[in-house]
């Protein structure tokens, strides 16, 4: 759990922002969007797949 201490007369904003420096640096917003729906492994193979043969086009075209 995450607690971001706030001092009297902090700006709420700027507490929000802190929270969400905090949860994006320990990574827990991206764990709960994967988390979020599930995808059977042979999809993500497939995916990761497309990718690579992606920026293996846009390498050549540079060259």
């Amino acid at each position: 759990m995450i607690i971001v201490p706030v001092k009297d007369g902090e700006n709420i904003e700027r507490a929000l922002k802190k929270f969400k420096r905090k949860a994006e640096k320990t990574g827990i917003i991206k764990e709960v969007r994967t988390r979020k729906q599930y995808d059977k492994p042979s999809v993500l193979k497939r995916v990761k797949m497309q990718h690579a043969v992606y920026v293996n086009q846009l390498r050549r075209e540079e060259e």
